[in-house]
């Protein structure tokens, strides 16, 4: 069985399990001491709209003339620009932690590949080549991701997911974790929320000629896209707890 495993042409599914399993022990290491790596991953994703769905019906256009092409070519901007975020959020990005979609997309490619390569192997006594086997373990791991993503979604309170809480983070102090902010160059900050649930974010300075070193304490002013704009909390009476 571990021979098969680690074949040659399974390779990117042994992969896709090792970074899986490599993922779970981190974040269970991080959470003993206090820390984790879901809301960084979150930090990432651009806001989606949590309802985005490819299946959503389009409007019909209705009339003749000049409008009509107006109408066609709003429409079409319009679909060009949301469909990145449509597509997200029909994986139940904005939904989930991405941390937890992760997880789900390793297992279910490594699962799916070994299945594949198991069966082809049972029946023409040979394994796919891992350069096509990938394909269709792609192909059936992306829609189970969203099932999943449904299910978890249902489960998982809705004010305890970073996509709804981001707004909030504003006014709240964070301290620098990793790295050091510069204007353009954000370094992740810890802070946390009403709920007493902790948070990793992206911070960057307002000024151009401020800088946040290890351990500065941040007051967060302003979202911008992903990350968060701060400025050096000076008073003692705020904190990050």
């Amino acid at each position: 069985m571990l021979e098969f495993a680690l074949e040659a042409a399974n390779r990117p599914f042994a992969v896709a399990i090792g970074l899986m399993l490599a993922i779970a022990i981190l974040e269970g290491v991080l959470a003993l001491v206090g820390m984790g790596v879901t809301s960084f991953f979150d930090s990432l994703i651009p806001e989606v709209e949590a309802d985005a769905d490819l299946d959503a019906p389009q409007t019909d256009i209705q009339g003749s003339g000049p409008d009509v092409g107006d109408s066609v070519i709003g429409q079409t901007a319009t679909s060009s620009t949301n469909l990145p975020s449509r597509i997200l959020g029909w994986l139940c990005i904005g939904k989930v932690p991405i941390l937890i979609l992760l997880v789900i997309f390793l297992l279910v490619f490594g699962i799916a590949g070994y299945i594949i390569q198991g069966t082809f192997n049972a029946i023409f006594g040979s394994l796919l080549p891992g350069s096509v086997a990938w394909i269709p373990a792609l192909i059936l791991a992306v829609p189970l991701v969203r099932v999943c993503g449904e299910g978890f979604a249902k489960i998982i309170p809705k004010d305890q997911t970073s996509a709804v809480e981001s707004a909030t983070f504003v006014g709240r102090v964070a301290t620098i974790t990793i790295g050091t902010a510069k204007r353009g160059l954000p370094a992740q900050a810890k802070l946390t929320d009403q709920h007493g649930l902790v948070h990793y974010v992206m911070v960057e300075p307002e000024s151009n000629s401020e800088e946040f070193d290890q351990g500065t304490s941040i007051l967060l002013i302003e979202q911008s896209g992903s990350n968060f704009i701060g400025v050096r909390n000076t008073s003692t009476a705020l904190t990050d707890d």
